[in-house]
């Protein structure tokens, strides 16, 4: 039924002059009011639930800053970690930022790693590794090349053919880090070298030239990527009158391997160390070593895939500018690896990395659970405070039918302008009910009803009362 407001507010408590016998107004459908207020509070708590949500997104995917310690000044790892960060920086959808901090070398960011004032590190794999370290990348792999300089033109060729023939000898070593003595040793003892009975010398690459001319050194070793400039220039200063070096091929690869984790076998194809004729001439086998990023096992599995995808989206795109970054590699997923991969960078190597709905989709699920449930509890508890409304309401519709009853039954006008002043009242109240979400348009179509009875009622018992002559006064008889 049609809801006539107009007509409802039609009736005054001062009229009390019979309505006019006009045709009925055509109703109007009242607009139904708004229920703002009757669930604001579930919206409230809603958005506040989405606002929660929306915000622990954005945390979890606003970017991350990663500190770097990387080492030595003015080396190519720090060349390489420097690029990576700038080419993070101007990746805007790019999740992880790095921060370089510039250590003396692999031994001292190791240190700051371990102390945990770094959260990420190139470290050396043959030196001594935290605990708690995962690897994210192979920053770069290192062979180990160990030669004799050739002896020049007029001189007796060396008698060195092989390692066991170091004994007693002099050999450098180029760079001072002590790794690199370490390595040497690791070398000699499987040979049966005793490491104390040669004597070592270190150098840098610009000194090689001459100590192999005043013949300061017996053999030299080198280690860095292949074809690395460290290695190529300390190949070009040790020759004479061109005269071609002797390498020295460490067949004991897998022996050494197998002793010591952090090595692996590899070799060096014929003529990977340029010249002409060809250096080697022919393929020898040797170990290598890895230069490695590594992250805590702490470090959140998403953050390290991230980290990993990103070097690798980018890597491509450094190596015109910084040649070393064509050395990075996957890191090692194999369960016995001497340095394990991140659970991160791992998902990502074997194509298994999380998508966003993977990682968030309970978080999801659940949220819109709760939204629901919250609802549903917001619902029952608007319906809970308005129910002492409803039931006032439905107590005063009871009242408009009992008014009904009292108005076909009045006996003057005054009594009629009474009863309609308490229906004008319950009209007011029952349309805030309305407004307030308390009744729906069930109640409201009933009341529409009962209200429309009881405006007929006065109208036509005002219209009788009207009628009806007023009665003459009774006589009085006299006594007596």
């Amino acid at each position: 039924m049609n809801l006539n407001l107009a007509q409802l507010f039609s009736r005054s408590p001062a009229s009390s002059a019979p309505a006019p016998s006009t045709p009925e107004p055509t109703p109007i459908r009242a607009k139904r009011p708004p229920k703002g207020a009757g669930i604001f509070m579930p919206l409230a708590v809603a958005l506040a639930i989405v606002l929660v949500v929306v915000g622990a997104i954005y945390i979890a995917m606003r970017p991350v800053t990663l500190k770097i310690a990387v080492g030595p000044p003015n080396s190519e790892d720090v060349k390489v970690v420097q690029a990576l960060s700038h080419a993070f920086s101007r990746d805007r959808g790019g999740y992880i930022r790095l921060k370089t901090i510039v250590t003396d070398g692999a031994v001292a960011s190791a240190a700051a790693f371990a102390n945990k004032t770094v959260d990420l590190a190139v470290i050396r794999g043959d030196l001594e590794v935290p605990k708690d370290a995962a690897s994210i990348a192979v920053l770069r792999k290192n062979l180990a090349v160990l030669w004799v300089p050739s002896a020049g033109k007029g001189k007796k060729r060396s008698a060195i053919k092989k390692i066991q023939n170091l004994a007693g000898r002099r050999i450098g070593v180029i760079g001072r880090t002590p790794a690199n003595v370490n390595l040497l040793n690791t070398i000699l003892r499987q040979y049966g070298v005793d490491p104390a009975k040669v004597e070592v010398v270190q150098f840098s690459t610009g000194e090689v030239a001459e100590a192999v001319r005043t013949q300061k050194v017996d053999a030299l070793l080198a280690a860095g990527p292949l074809n690395s400039k460290v290695t190529m220039d300390a190949l070009a200063a040790s020759q004479r009158d061109g005269g071609e070096p002797t390498f020295l091929a460490i067949d004991a690869a897998d022996a050494i391997a197998q002793n010591v984790p952090a090595y692996d076998v590899a070799e060096i194809p014929a003529g990977a160390l340029g010249g002409v004729p060809p250096r080697p001439d022919d393929e020898i086998k040797t170990i290598s070593f890895s230069h490695l990023i590594v992250a805590r096992k702490s470090l959140s599995e998403v953050t390290a895939a991230m980290l990993t995808r990103q070097i690798f989206a980018v890597r491509q795109s450094l190596i015109p500018d910084v040649p070393a970054a064509s050395k990075i590699e996957t890191p090692d997923t194999d369960k016995d690896a001497s340095i394990p991969a991140h659970p991160g960078a791992e998902a990502y190597v074997d194509g298994e990395e999380k998508t966003f709905l993977d990682r968030y989709s309970d978080f999801i699920w659940w949220g819109i659970m709760g939204l629901s449930a919250m609802g549903s509890l917001g619902a029952w508890f608007a319906g809970y405070l308005k129910r002492d409304e409803r039931q006032n309401n439905s107590s005063l519709r009871v009242r408009l039918l009992e008014m009904l009853s009292q108005a076909r039954q009045a006996g003057s006008h005054e009594e009629l302008d009474s009863l309609q002043s308490e229906a004008d009242e319950i009209l007011k109240d029952t349309l805030h009910c309305y407004e307030d979400g308390a009744i729906d348009d069930g109640p409201l179509t009933a009341f529409n009803i009962a209200l429309e009875q009881f405006h007929t009622a006065v109208a036509d018992r005002r219209s009788m009362l009207t009628a009806q002559p007023p009665r003459a006064p009774v006589p009085l008889r006299a006594q007596g």
